[in-house]
This record gives structure tokens, C-alpha cells and sequence, in this order.
């Protein structure tokens, strides 16, 4: 009679050798082999072996990325708790932007990341542009189209929260004037948007350290005087243009991560080296932003150089932790909550924004308190049933989860909002 060992480990051997040679392909024709083999061991095998009448499941390709949509979706849900938690004077520290030169917290990290998640993006719209052969002067129209509407999207936020027409530089309107730079500027060779982006960070960081004030030292840089806002008040804000010098550090944000999207659609790199290109431009960039804290403070109301680079090379290196977990090794299911609020960003951020607004917030009922928003009602029905700090949490993730379901439903019908 044979003893036959039981040895679990030598069946799973496969799986993993099929991750390290997914990390090492050269190319995307060798892992859709690789995955194809992994597709038909996985689901089928005791497959028999193939006739020459039966013919291969065909696996359908695809280029979208699970980690892009990871992250994406990662931002947009720090977004929606930073801008609707309720807890007041009991909210964390993280939830809440860091005072006048006091450092960073998670809250500073959520625009600069909306940055990135543009900017990574920016090369695969060329790619599949480009791929049509249409002239370039029709996708120089379609970046311009996309900045207008941005804009406009950020002007209707702004309408609806004042309450009359009004041209201000919002969120949204910064990312569209960003955009259009970036998105012009890619048509140039990678050293050179490299030089474009050192460049605005460098100008911009001289400019607030250097060039003089009136009425104040030159380099001085308190809340109410510094050089951004003597422009501001001086020159922008009659016009509502205050803050358009942002566009400048925010601009270069996005150019360098248009410059590590291009690792994300080349072709010919492997997720090893694509994973390593993520990796050490995050890391040189954080290790450039510590640097320039010490010439001028991490500061997001201003967007200094050091707030720029950190918080760029902290996304990215997030981003590349998604892409090892997800993409590289193909373990793509399970940042799917994410992928749900990724996969429509744009939706995402703008209809919360205008419920909230419009409705919620507009939109009384009568209590034994007297009249209250349905905001204020729906927050002060569960306090009262659960305390403060947990009734404010409550309220917090009911209306993010809301959303979450709605966004789920367009997801499955493959419903987005484009610009």
C-alpha cells in the first residue's frame, strides 16, 4: 500500500509563479498569454485537450487600469467625509486642514490627489485620441472643451452656493485651468514638461521668497502678508480672479503626473518596471518636498512648492501600492467599493455638492425644534438616538453610502459623467 504525502503548498505554486511572471513580461502580448493561461487553469483544469474543432475561450483585452480607478475612488471618498462630516469641535484632526504653516494632515492630501488622478490620466486620452488619426487641431479643441467645462461645472457649484450668478476659481475651475496647461504642454518632449514643471515650482517658490511687498520685507510670509496675497488683493480680486496664481503650482503638479502616466501606457514597460517608475518618482518627489520645507513651509492656501511636492509624491506612491496589489498581480476584485466611486469622480464630487445645497440644506420641515433643514432634521434625529459623536459619524457614512448606491447603479449600467 502507497502513502501518498499530503502537501498542500505544491498546488498553490502555480498561482504564485504566474504573479512573478506577470511582474516580469516584457510586454502586454506576453501577459495576455500569461493571463490566459491563468484564466483557463483557474476556472478550468481538467480541460481537455483542444480539437481542431473546439476553439478558446477568447479573453477580452482591456487597458483601463483597476489601480487608477482604486485610487480615484480613494480620493473621492476622503473628499465626501472631509466635506460632510459633522461632528464640529469633536471632528478628528485628519478631517481638517492644517492651520497657517502647521504642517500637513490627511484633509490637505484630497485636491492635490484630484490633481494626479487628472494628470495620470492625460496620456491615455492622447493615446486613444491619437489612435483615431485625426488632426491635432481637433483634440486642441477637445482640451479646450474639457477646461470650459470643467469651469463651468465649478462656476454652477459656486452659483448654487451663493445663490446668484458668480464667476469665482473654485475647485473645479482650477483643475480645468491646470488641465489646459498640462494637456498642451504634453504635446512637448518629456524633458522638456520636466523643465516646464521645475520651472513653475521654482518661479513660483522665488517669487514668494524674493520679490518685494509694500508696506512689508521682502520673503515675508504670514497669513495676511505674503506676496500671493498682495497680489491677490492688489491686482485678481476686484475681478474674482483671486487665486489664479495657484494655477502655476498646481499646473506643475499635474505635468509630472502626466510624465508618470506615460509609464502607465507604455506598452513595452512590464509592471515590474512600471511599479519601480512609480515608486522612485513618488520618492523623489517626497524627499524634494521635505527639502523645500525648510525654504518655504508646507502651506495649501498658497500652494508652495513643499505642500506640491509632498503631497504629489505621497499620491503616487499610494497609487503604486494599488497598482502592486491590483493590476500587477491581477488580484482585481477587491477594491471594488473604490472602483464604484473612481470609475465616475466627476458625478461623484459635483452631485453630492449640489443636493446637499439645493436640497438638504434649502428645504425645511417642521420639528418640535420649530423649522430645520432636512439636513439639520436628519442630523439632530440621530444625534438625539445616538449621541454626538457617534450620531454625527452616522449621519456621515448614511449619506455617503446613499450616494455609493446611486453611483453603484450607473456603474453597472456603465453611466458617466465626461467633460
Amino acid at each position: 500500500m502507497k502513502v501518498v504525502e499530503s502537501n498542500p503548498k505544491p498546488a498553490e505554486e502555480p498561482r504564485y509563479r504566474a504573479i512573478v511572471a506577470n511582474l516580469l513580461a516584457d510586454d502586454f502580448e506576453t501577459r495576455d498569454k500569461l493571463n490566459r493561461v491563468n484564466w483557463v487553469e483557474k476556472e478550468s483544469p481538467s480541460i481537455p485537450e483542444q480539437t481542431e474543432t473546439t476553439k478558446p475561450t477568447p479573453i477580452p483585452k482591456t487597458t483601463r487600469l483597476v489601480s487608477l480607478d482604486a485610487f480615484r475612488g480613494l480620493t473621492v471618498l476622503l473628499m465626501l467625509i472631509v466635506n460632510n462630516v459633522a461632528l464640529d469641535t469633536y471632528t478628528p484632526d485628519p478631517f481638517t486642514h492644517a492651520g497657517w504653516n502647521q504642517g500637513l494632515r490627511l484633509a490637505d492630501f484630497v485636491f492635490p490627489w484630484f490633481l494626479l488622478c487628472v494628470g495620470f490620466a492625460i496620456p491615455q486620452s492622447f493615446a486613444s485620441f491619437k489612435k483615431k488619426g485625426l488632426p491635432s487641431w481637433r483634440h486642441d479643441i477637445k482640451i479646450v472643451g474639457r477646461a470650459v467645462g470643467l469651469v463651468l461645472l465649478g462656476c454652477l457649484i459656486n452659483a448654487a452656493i451663493s445663490k446668484q450668478v458668480v464667476f469665482t476659481l473654485g475647485v473645479l475651475q482650477l483643475i480645468g485651468l491646470s488641465y489646459l496647461v498640462s494637456a498642451f504642454a504634453y504635446e512637448l518632449p518629456l524633458v522638456r514638461r520636466a523643465i516646464i514643471a521645475v520651472g513653475f515650482l521654482a518661479g513660483y517658490g522665488l517669487a514668494i521668497r524674493y520679490l518685494p511687498i509694500p508696506g512689508a520685507q521682502a520673503g515675508t510670509f504670514l497669513e495676511n502678508t505674503n506676496f500671493i496675497d498682495h497680489i491677490n488683493r492688489t491686482y485678481l480680486v476686484k475681478y474674482n480672479l483671486d487665486g489664479l496664481f495657484s494655477v502655476i503650482p498646481t499646473s506643475a503638479l499635474m505635468i509630472f503626473a502626466s510624465m508618470i502616466g506615460d509609464a502607465l501606457v507604455n506598452r513595452k514597460l512590464n509592471p515590474l518596471r512600471r511599479l519601480l517608475t512609480m515608486t522612485i518618482s513618488g520618492s523623489v518627489l517626497l524627499a524634494a518636498g521635505i527639502l523645500a520645507n525648510s525654504f518655504l513651509p508646507y502651506n495649501k492656501p498658497v500652494w508652495t512648492p513643499s505642500y506640491i511636492l509632498v503631497t504629489g509624491g505621497v499620491g503616487v506612491l499610494v497609487l503604486a501600492a494599488f497598482y502592486l496589489l491590483t493590476d500587477a498581480v491581477k488580484w482585481n476584485k477587491w477594491p471594488f467599493a473604490l472602483m464604484v466611486l473612481g470609475s465616475n469622480a466627476l458625478l461623484a464630487y459635483v452631485l453630492p455638492v449640489l443636493t446637499k445645497v439645493m436640497m438638504f440644506s434649502s428645504w425645511t420641515v417642521s420639528t418640535h425644534r420649530g423649522n430645520m433643514s432636512l439636513q439639520e432634521a436628519f442630523l439632530d434625529s440621530l444625534v438625539n438616538r445616538f449621541g454626538r459623536v457617534p450620531g454625527g459619524w452616522a449621519y456621515t457614512w448614511v449619506y455617503i453610502c446613499c450616494w455609493w448606491l446611486i453611483l453603484l447603479v450607473l456603474y453597472r449600467k456603465r453611466t458617466y459623467l465626461r467633460v
